[in-house]
């Protein structure tokens, strides 16, 4: 049952279908509610997909605000009402982002969780602005981070725990390029983007080191599609904005969208 489950899934996730179809296991037999760290879209499709298998299981989805990228999930027997449930999910403030011509990115105010033991789990989007970043975090670790948090990249900060209403949601930057490619592939476009060579492109394919749309992708040859959001360890991520033609001399003009 389990090598049949596991033939719609790439085996770098196996482990973590495990992890859910145990939750929902639990919830099913032992009538408990789980509610989950913060999943990635990936993980959430992975979720959603197994919960569906299972008719007396519920899932309820929240990332502290509309359009979250990453979410909490939790898991429960269909009779419970979830909406009365807490999203577990608190709002941190990090101010003194910007002092004298050093000036704090995503990276930094990750980095700085992350350097306080901190899992990624545990931490939902941030959004950063000139001054301060508003981070969106597991609410279990709300006090320790606003306790222990008091330096970001060099910058000393002041951290407060603020209601989730006064999140001040940041658009996401893209440096938009055009590109004119022979063909749709993975590792054409990515070497584009990147300014590297296909050759060396490759490699962190083959490697399991790319993901589109947060699914390992492992063939160097893989078509993209307009709303593909790629990214590669180490390099960054970008998103196939539009593919806008074919030109006369057969080659296709593609508009991509690198995240600052």
């Amino acid at each position: 049952m389990k090598n049949e489950l596991y033939v719609h899934f790439h085996p770098d996730e196996r482990p973590f279908v495990d992890r859910v179809s145990e939750w929902i296991e639990r919830a099913a037999h032992g009538h408990e509610l789980k509610r989950t760290d913060f999943l990635d879209p990936r993980q959430r499709d992975i979720v959603a997909s197994l919960v569906n298998r299972q008719p007396d299981i519920q899932l309820r989805l929240m990332g502290g605000y509309e359009g979250a990228e990453r979410q909490r999930a939790i898991i429960a027997p269909d009779y419970r009402i979830l909406d009365e449930e807490p999203e577990g999910i608190a709002l941190l403030k990090i101010s003194g982002g910007s002092q004298g011509h050093l000036e704090l990115d995503h990276g930094d105010y990750l980095g700085a969780l992350l350097g306080l033991g901190i899992k990624r789990d545990r931490i939902g989007d941030l959004h950063v602005h000139e001054e301060f970043c508003h981070c969106l975090i597991a609410e279990e670790i709300a006090d320790y981070l606003n306790i222990h948090l008091r330096q970001v990249h060099r910058v000393h900060v002041l951290t407060d725990i603020i209601p989730l209403a006064d999140l001040q949601a940041a658009e996401t930057e893209l440096e938009e390029m055009n590109l004119s490619v022979a063909s749709l592939r993975l590792d054409g476009i990515a070497s584009d983007v990147y300014r590297i060579s296909r050759s060396k492109i490759v490699e962190p394919i083959r490697a399991g080191r790319c993901r589109v749309n947060w699914k390992v992708e492992e063939d160097p040859s893989a078509p993209l599609k307009d709303g593909d959001v790629i990214s590669f360890k180490g390099l960054g991520r970008f998103r196939v904005l539009h593919v806008e033609g074919v030109s006369k001399k057969g080659r296709v003009r593609v508009k991509i969208g690198k995240f600052k």
